[in-house]
């Protein structure tokens, strides 16, 4: 779900932090690694349930994971008067997200989605520029945006040339563009948490646009899937375990408590690990292949990524 983008800015509020140690950052680094294999899990589940009901089944458990273990540790759940109205506008964008990335997921490759929908850092810092006053753009950030979408390029430039062609597995030009917009609506839900719910729990924050989105899911799959097949094969089941369990639970969880005593400036740059942590699960796992311009692309995303979240 990619939650760990609206974590960091909703715990702000913590001023003092310690700088991370040596097993901090070994499980940062971690915690990078298996955000890497969303898409991957999003790419298995795919194959025995259609977009909508996977989104639906997938966040199911992230709340069943989040829900609980914030009753275990007593965060209060109740919202606070005016949190509803902007909760329900961070749960239309959550949703539109969502949506992108399944369909898009859909119609691509599990290592070209991971490079896409890992684009957000640089929507963010460009939506921050705007909206956000003292984030504005460095030299070095804007370097970095232009690194990292000279890979985006790189990695759709052999489909630039093609037909459009959904039926054509070898054109991903449609998909690509899909987790795209993806990755520009996760950059905006991070800075949309920031400018209007600083002072919400993380853990009450996830449960309640969990909460709120999944009607949606429920009824465009309704609507749309019925004629689709609905099946959980071993593979599907396991997937649907990773997405929702370990990435949207334990994922989220372990990052929480880290940026809860450790300064997340010195750690966030660590990510710059997913992208290629991505396209290698997904080489292994299902055999994508690596061509040269995949490799160069997440190459240039990930230092993109270095260099939008570097400090001096």
């Amino acid at each position: 779900m990619n939650s760990k983008a609206s974590i960091g800015s909703s715990r702000n509020r913590h001023v003092i932090s310690e700088d991370p140690h040596g097993k901090i950052i070994a499980l940062s680094l971690f915690l990078a690694f298996l955000w890497g294999g969303n898409s991957l899990a999003i790419k298995i589940g795919l194959a025995d349930l259609p977009p909508m009901a996977l989104a639906f089944l997938r966040f199911v458990i992230g709340l069943v994971v989040v829900g609980v273990w914030s009753v275990y540790r007593r965060i209060p759940l109740g919202l606070k008067q005016g949190e509803f109205s902007r909760l329900l506008l961070l749960t239309v964008i959550f949703i539109f997200q969502i949506i992108a990335l399944n369909i898009g997921t859909n119609f691509t490759t599990a290592s070209r989605s991971t490079i896409f929908v890992n684009t957000y850092p640089f929507f963010t810092a460009l939506f921050a520029h705007l909206w956000i006053p003292g984030e504005r753009l460095s030299l070095t950030k804007t370097l970095g945006i232009i690194v990292a979408f000279s890979g985006v390029f790189i990695t759709v430039a052999p489909n630039l040339g093609s037909e459009l062609n959904l039926g054509n597995e070898e054109n991903y030009l449609f998909g690509d563009v899909m987790v795209l917009v993806s990755g520009c609506f996760l950059g905006l839900r991070v800075v949309v948490t920031k400018l209007l719910i600083q002072s919400i729990h993380p853990y009450r924050l996830l449960v309640w646009y969990l909460t709120l989105s999944l009607p949606a899911y429920a009824v465009l799959s309704l609507l749309f899937e019925t004629d689709a097949s609905f099946t959980i094969s071993l593979s599907s089941g396991v997937a649907l375990l990773y997405q929702g369990g370990v990435v949207a639970g334990y994922c989220f969880l372990a990052w929480t408590a880290i940026l809860e005593r450790y300064s997340a400036s010195k750690l966030v740059v660590l990510f710059f690990v997913t992208p290629l942590s991505g396209v290698l699960f997904s080489h292994l796992l299902l055999g994508d292949e690596l061509t040269f311009t995949l490799l160069v692309g997440s190459v240039f995303v990930a230092g993109g990524i270095y260099l939008v979240n570097m400090r001096r």
